[in-house]
């Protein structure tokens, strides 16, 4: 049984190695180390970029759901993730570069894995093999015209927005406070403005030097919206956005800051935060500048800052199955963020079904399907239903059937839903 592979983040690397523990050798293609994307920089595999964190633990949130479906279904990068988290409150936050690493040092020691660091430009699958592809959504461009002409679809774009990285001894702690909302954790790192720092900070950030990026604002992705994008619809949009200080209060001063930026930790060690929800394309000096305005960032030390980059998906609902699979060709899977999911997790839970199903094509088995009542199973029929203005789709409840029953709020609503899924889950698990 041979599965080819093409990228190597994270939905390629849960790929291959579902399909290496059932048996399959597998050839895994990464460009990495000889060549990097635009946003890509570290050499191991499964790198993460917009943020170190996986989102929510909580079973009765969407991300928590979707993990904890992942949990039970053996994921092998959920479980490193789970080896090498950091404090984030109820979040799953890794320290990325150990994630990567750990992640890479297992699939060069699986012996049915075969590892070729090379840039894929043909698209090629033998009668005895199935192909993934999981290139991302910053496939190279030589593997593009292959798509092209394999698909017959035009490619969908958006864009992306990556959060600054500052170091933690640069931070103003006569400035900041340490707190979770409701005093819940003391994981972030909170930077809180009055109204007058607040209206300057927003003045500036609204008229700061963008990097030239073409057509930007007629194709953002709403989930990842650069903080100036935000606060150019009124700077109430901030504030009650990644700027909100609800559930914040600064026991030194006696007083709710008016405006709050949270910090992050990046790593296990701590020594740097990135800044929650400031994802940006603003220019590197314009960063430095407006970004500083807030009091606590006064002297802020910046080891990388926010940058745009092109992401591709394709137009999934027309050529993509349940199962990920090319409906023109049952025997090429696509996996990650090309396949229209957007988000660490969802990419993970495609390629874990991809791997699956890779192996049950070969063996001429019945494939494994997840019901639309789990998290995984609604992220498949979600890229594979009709949709006329299709856009890549996070884990969240919206997406999952509705639920008999009448609920008192909406808590106790999405545990039911979470307990639905779980019960499904137990039947699809009988078959994987």
């Amino acid at each position: 049984m041979k599965v080819k592979i093409f990228g190597a983040g994270l939905a390629g690397a849960e790929a291959a190695w579902q399909a290496a523990k059932r048996g399959a050798k597998v050839t895994l293609y990464e460009m990495k180390p000889r060549e990097f994307s635009p946003a890509h920089s570290n050499p191991n595999f499964a790198e993460l970029l917009c943020s170190n964190s996986l989102k929510s633990n909580d079973p009765n949130t969407a991300s928590g759901l979707l993990k904890n479906e992942l949990r039970a279904l053996d994921s092998m990068l959920i479980s490193v993730a789970d080896s090498c988290a950091v404090p984030a409150g109820s979040a799953l936050a890794v320290d990325r570069d150990l994630f990567a690493q750990k992640v890479t040092e297992k699939l060069k020691n699986e012996k049915n894995i075969e590892i070729r660091n090379e840039i894929v430009s043909d698209i090629a699958v033998e009668d005895d093999e199935v192909l993934i592809i999981a290139t991302g959504p910053l496939t190279h461009q030589k593997l593009l015209p292959s798509l092209q002409n394999l698909l017959g679809e035009e490619f969908l774009h958006f864009f992306d927005a990556v959060a600054p990285i500052i170091t933690a001894d640069s931070i103003d702690f006569d400035s900041a406070f340490i707190g979770g909302r409701y005093g819940k954790g003391d994981d972030y790192v909170n930077c809180p403005m009055n109204k007058a720092e607040f209206k300057y900070f927003w003045e500036e950030l609204v008229k700061a030097e963008t990097a030239n990026v073409k057509d930007f604002e007629n194709n953002v992705f709403e989930s990842c919206m650069p903080i100036e994008v935000m606060a150019k619809r009124g700077e109430d949009t901030i504030r009650f956005g990644p700027l909100k200080p609800v559930g914040l209060f600064d026991e030194r001063k006696n007083e709710r800051p008016y405006a709050v930026l949270q910090l992050r930790k990046e790593n296990a060690s701590g020594t740097i935060y990135n800044l929650v929800g400031f994802q940006t394309h603003l220019t590197f000096g314009e960063q430095k500048r407006v970004f500083s305005l807030i009091p606590a960032l006064k002297n802020a030390e910046f080891v990388r800052y926010g940058v745009m980059h092109k992401n591709t998906f394709i137009n999934s609902p027309k050529t993509l199955d349940k199962f990920f699979r090319l409906k023109s060709n049952p025997r090429i899977f696509f996996a990650g963020q090309i396949a229209g999911v957007e988000g660490y997790v969802e990419s993970i839970a495609s390629g874990l079904m991809c791997g699956i199903n890779a192996v049950n094509t070969l063996l001429d088995k019945q494939l494994t399907e997840f019901e639309n009542q789990t998290m995984i199973g609604a992220l498949a029929e979600y890229i594979s239903s009709p949709n006329s203005d299709f856009q890549p789709m996070n884990a969240n409840f919206g997406i999952l059937p509705p639920i008999e029953g009448k609920y008192k709020d909406k808590q106790s609503k999405r545990a039911a839903l979470s307990e639905r899924a779980a019960e499904s889950l137990k039947k699809s698990i009988k078959g994987v």
